[in-house]
């Protein structure tokens, strides 16, 4: 694999991370605002704190020659640490136990939060001692150079988004041939979404479109879709939160978004999404690994369905999802899942807001339940 050929959207590698830790390290007010949106800083003693945070990072950055060292030491090392500290109960994960350590797998998951999905997945991944995989990110969320660093110093792998059609086309000709020769001839690990964009109303449905393109760049070569499928190792994960910090939000720009239709996002709309998905309460917090998807597979269909049935089954279904169900439902068919849960706060949670956006949100913690008792089902 000539990994030269991949530089402009692949992690950084060799002297690219090496020039990259030093514009970060030469830009700690950057960090500090980095650090800002998931810490309090509105105090004098806040910004004392982050401030020393930000001296231990910065150390500890020094030692950084890979992507596989920044997301151990700096990324499982300081940063998730500390938002689980403050703004979860609980991290669990489940499902490795039949993974190889040295195999590399595509890990296609459900998509809630921008940044935190692949990095939970990373997190329970080094937990359990399994391989470290590189994500695929949109360069929408890619601001400025100092961004961008940190999310190649993280293994991140961009997906060009703003491109006219046929540069779009051809690009993704270039990223299937990116995804399939890193897993098979690299030997490396590699996560992306179900679908692009986050699934706001707690339907995650894979788009086939996501499957399709890992075939694009070996048909050429011969080589049938079936072949690709097995040897990309596809392993389906579910991604469960107790509470989602942006639920109202999602919840009210998709009722706008259905009375007016598409609008273009704001500037630093994902920006603000991602600090509220990193500062806001979450509760508890699984992720469950699935089987590898090995078989007979003739279509993009097939495979989607196949994620989509293992991500549903592997759903940890919290109080927040099962009473959610019930009272939209006006059923008990979980009573005892919630029995000990304060529904009246967790409905509190919705009150002021219109009945159609409190609706939407908490049909997005229904559908969940929905989704699994219809995987149930087949």
């Amino acid at each position: 694999m000539d990994l030269t050929s991949y530089r402009d959207i692949s992690p950084y590698r060799g002297a690219d991370v090496h020039e990259a830790v030093g514009r970060v390290l030469a830009d700690k007010d950057a960090l500090l605002k980095i650090l800002a949106g998931f810490m309090p800083s509105e105090t004098a003693e806040q910004r004392a704190i982050n401030d020393k945070f930000a001296n231990h990072i910065m150390h500890a950055l020094q030692k950084v020659d890979t992507y596989d060292d920044f997301q151990r030491h700096i990324t499982a090392g300081v940063f998730l640490p500390a938002i689980l500290q403050k703004s979860v109960d609980a991290f669990s994960s489940s499902g490795l136990e039949g993974n190889c350590k040295e195999k590399a797998y595509l890990y296609m998951s459900n998509h809630r939060d921008i940044v935190l999905d692949c990095a939970l997945i990373d997190y329970a991944l080094i937990q359990k001692d399994r391989m470290i995989c590189e994500m695929a990110i949109g360069d929408n969320l890619l601001t400025n150079q100092f961004i961008t660093d940190l999310f190649k110093l993280n293994g991140g792998v961009t997906v060009k988004r703003t491109l006219p059609m046929r540069e779009k086309y051809l690009e993704s000709i270039r990223l299937s041939s990116y995804f399939v020769e890193i897993i098979t001839e690299m030997n490396k690990s590699i996560w992306v979404a179900q679908k692009s964009g986050r699934a706001k109303d707690g339907l995650d449905v894979t788009t086939p479109a996501i499957i399709k393109m890992l075939h694009l760049s070996q048909k050429r070569k011969g080589i049938t879709f079936n072949e690709v499928i097995n040897s990309c190792n596809i392993v389906p994960v579910a991604v469960s939160y107790e509470y989602d910090p942006c639920d109202i939000i999602k919840a009210t720009e998709e009722i706008a978004r259905k009375k007016r239709g598409e609008q273009p996002k704001k500037k630093y709309e994902d920006l603000i999404s991602i600090s509220r998905g990193l500062k806001g309460y979450k509760g508890r917090i699984h992720i469950a690994f699935g089987e590898p998807i090995h078989g007979e597979f003739h279509n993009s269909d097939q495979v989607a369905a196949e994620v989509d049935r293992q991500i549903h089954l592997s759903y940890k279904l919290w109080p927040t999802n099962c009473f959610a169900y019930d009272y939209l439902e006006n059923s008990d068919r979980f009573k005892e899942e919630y029995a000990s849960f304060d529904t009246e706060a967790f409905l509190d949670r919705f009150r002021g807001q219109k009945e159609d956006v409190r609706l939407f949100a908490l049909n997005s913690y229904a559908n969940p339940v929905r989704s699994f008792l219809s995987a149930q089902a087949r």
